[in-house]
């Protein structure tokens, strides 16, 4: 494994990464190196490539195969989270406190030493944010944040990023939420990157590379909805 070569970025945010078709890592690690640039991160992204490293680790840039992704439409609901989210417990707003629900993403959970979203990771997505591309759903209840998740949006694709909860089911109304707008907005997918036993319960669907990549092309090149991000408005979970 270690005997695979893996190219490091050049200095320049604009500088070409390697093609993930031609990935010879079983596990799809890419490149290493360079930074998280803006530029350089929205380029990633486009390619169907993401950061993730820890925080002693130089920064490792991946594209695994096949690939996790949901589609609008058609998350799996069970009969008691219908339920929940019918009941009207909570309330669901849009890019309200996107510093917030990153620095809680962040947050060190039961059974883990660490986190991935390292400060130096958070003031990155910060300002992709702030640049008009990162975005979070934030639940409340009982007038407090408890759960959400934040991503990038290029064209009418999503990259999920992470997702918390401090509430039960909160981080699951997140994404319900999510999926409802990307529904709304004309969305073609939400790439959630890697394949886990919960995100099967709720429909997430496995892309080969090429497959994933082809609706990536098509999906990134449209234009952003107009309505999309300014609110939830006529985002309706009340059918579920």
């Amino acid at each position: 494994m270690n005997r695979i070569p893996i190219p490091q970025l050049g200095e320049s945010p604009d500088s070409p990464f390697p093609d993930p078709a031609e990935c010879p890592h079983p596990d799809g690690l890419l490149a290493w190196g360079g930074d998280l640039h803006p530029q350089r991160l929205l380029n990633a992204y486009r390619h169907g490539i993401f950061p993730w490293y820890e925080a002693d680790s130089p920064i490792l840039w991946w594209s695994p195969e096949p690939r996790a992704v949901m589609i609008p439409g058609h998350m799996h609901i069970s009969r008691r989270f219908a339920r929940t989210l019918r009941q009207g417990r909570f309330q669901a707003r849009v890019d309200a406190d996107f510093d917030e629900v990153i620095r809680a993403c962040a947050e060190t959970r039961p059974g883990q030493d660490g986190t991935w979203i390292t400060p130096h990771m958070q003031g990155a997505y910060r300002r992709l944010h702030r640049l008009g591309h990162a975005h979070s759903i934030e639940i409340m209840m009982d007038d407090e944040l408890a759960g959400g998740l934040y991503g990038v949006a290029i064209g009418r694709i999503f990259f999920a990023e992470s997702k918390f909860h401090r509430r039960r089911d909160a981080s699951k109304i997140a994404l319900a939420v999510l999926m409802r707008a990307l529904e709304t907005w004309g969305y073609l997918l939400a790439d959630c990157q890697i394949w886990n036993p919960h995100l099967e319960r709720l429909g997430v669907r496995l892309l080969s590379g090429e497959h994933f990549r082809e609706m990536l092309g098509i999906g990134v090149e449209q234009p952003q909805p107009e309505a999309a991000w300014r609110s939830l408005d006529g985002v309706n979970l009340s059918d579920w």
